[in-house]
């Protein structure tokens, strides 16, 4: 019995030991490869005119799409920050996905809103349109609200769709706040790439404690709380290292649902969003890639570091778990629907790299660490612990962590450095050293319980309570 454990330990160890060595290898090419996109987007954009896109015959239609379920404390600055964005060719189209609260009611009052008839091309399949309104005021043309029976965001996205007259479609969350230029931004690659654009996204920040007037931000604050400054972080490890690298070797899987341009024609032959998953963005730019890669047509999916718009991130531990158990079970039902993506040399990157990445590291990395919490607990138990080994491996796992958000944060100092006081930097570096033991665990715990409610058929959103802008 004694060797039979002895054995176990030893095959233990070996695995994890192994496991760890690839992961920080991963992680290391990701360094280098979101070096290299950040080095080139910088030096390509430096001296770019956007007043030239602003002004251009050839600049593409872009179509607004912003889903909204019970955002009355914010929808009104939210839609009047839309409406005032830097860009010609553009409509907004909120969705009204059956508010239980004054949502509606407070649009229809700030902007003069009248229903009208409307004929609607209903390429995709959604819940009942129950009305569409438009504005009596003449300078608010471009507004469409949409008044439809509640069906989640995916089925709000394809009513706008089904609305929208445009080429390119931005899909955005009601309660995030865009900065003026971000169409300028996110079309540019549609417009100069050498191959097909079919999506582009941007960097997603936190504006908790921001400072907010009439739906534009116009200060920048590191959030007072713990909770949210460590998502300030996570943000900008996800998305400055992990989603620039990504971009570079034309991997990306996701376009976050928060702000993504996308290639409507595609979206429609593709069959818009799904509404079989809570994952839905990372699970249509799947099925476009692979709707590409079908077709033998060149394309691109591209990442644009810019801050280019805002949300209101979980300040309570209950919210952010719900959002963490969704996003969890989301990517696991995505990986799961395109199964076939798995080393398949028939997708080149997409099905030798970033889908095997996604199941091996992203999804089965937490699994994996849970599991091996609670062997380490049981050995521990029988005294079986190789506590040399263990120190040694735990000081070079929390290291390397550590130097991750360290180059995390020079890489925002670096580019478009949005925290300047030299305390939010301190707070930063500080919350380096601390998150590994307090936040870590959690977003673990929370991952772990989204795999067991997809087990056990969960499929809920889960309430999501907004505590507004100030």
């Amino acid at each position: 019995m004694e060797t039979f454990l002895q054995l176990i330990v030893l095959f233990f160890n070996q695995y994890i030991f192994g496991f760890a060595m690839v992961v920080m290898f991963s992680y290391l090419l990701i360094i280098v490869f979101s070096a290299l996109e950040m080095r080139s987007y910088l030096r390509k954009n430096s001296n770019t005119d956007y007043n030239n896109i602003l002004v251009s015959e050839f600049a593409p239609s872009v179509s607004i799409i912003a889903p909204a379920y019970n955002e009355a404390p914010n929808i009104v600055d939210n839609v009047r920050s839309l409406l005032s964005l830097h860009y010609n060719n553009y409509e907004v189209i909120v969705v009204n996905d059956g508010s239980s609260d004054a949502t509606l009611a407070e649009m229809t009052s700030a902007f003069d809103l009248k229903k009208q008839n409307y004929a609607i091309n209903s390429r995709i399949k959604t819940e009942e349109i129950r009305g569409v309104y438009r504005s009596n005021n003449p300078g608010l043309e471009r507004l469409i609200v949409v008044d439809k029976v509640n069906g989640g965001k995916a089925d709000a996205l394809n009513a706008g769709i089904n609305i929208s007259h445009n080429s390119l479609i931005l899909c955005i969350d009601a309660d995030c706040i865009i900065e003026p230029d971000a169409i300028l931004k996110l079309v540019k690659p549609f417009m100069d790439e050498p191959i097909k654009v079919i999506a582009a996204g941007g960097v997603i920040r936190i504006a908790n404690t921001c400072e907010v007037k009439h739906g534009r931000l116009v200060k920048v604050h590191m959030p007072n709380d713990l909770l949210s400054r460590f998502q300030v972080l996570e943000y900008l490890r996800g998305f400055l290292l992990g989603r620039m690298a990504w971009s570079r070797i034309n991997g990306l899987l996701i376009v976050s649902g928060a702000m993504g341009l996308f290639d409507k024609d595609i979206v429609i032959k593709c069959g818009g969003y799904s509404t079989k998953t809570v994952g839905e963005d990372m699970e249509l730019v799947l099925r476009m890639r692979k709707y590409m890669h079908k077709h033998k047509t060149p394309y691109k999916v591209v990442y644009t570091p810019d801050p280019l718009c805002w949300t209101e991130a979980p300040s309570s531990l209950k919210i952010l778990g719900r959002q963490r158990n969704r996003w969890s079970r989301g990517c696991l039902e995505s990986l799961i629907m395109h199964r076939d993506l798995f080393f398949n040399p028939k997708y080149g990157t997409l099905g030798l790299i970033s889908y095997p990445y996604w199941l091996l590291v992203e999804w089965m990395g937490p699994v994996i660490e849970f599991i091996g919490l609670i062997v380490f607990g049981l050995l521990i138990y029988l005294g079986l612990v190789n506590w040399t080994y263990t120190l040694i491996l735990l000081v070079m796992v929390y290291s390397f962590v550590l130097a991750i958000s360290t180059l995390t944060i020079l890489y925002e100092e670096l580019s478009f450095r949005q925290y300047t006081s030299g305390k939010d930097l301190v707070k930063l570096l500080l919350l380096s050293f601390i998150e590994p033991f307090i936040y870590h665990p959690l977003i673990l715990y929370w991952e772990m319980k989204g795999n067991f409610d997809f087990l056990t058929g969960k499929k809920a959103w889960g309430k999501m309570n907004r505590n507004g802008f100030r």
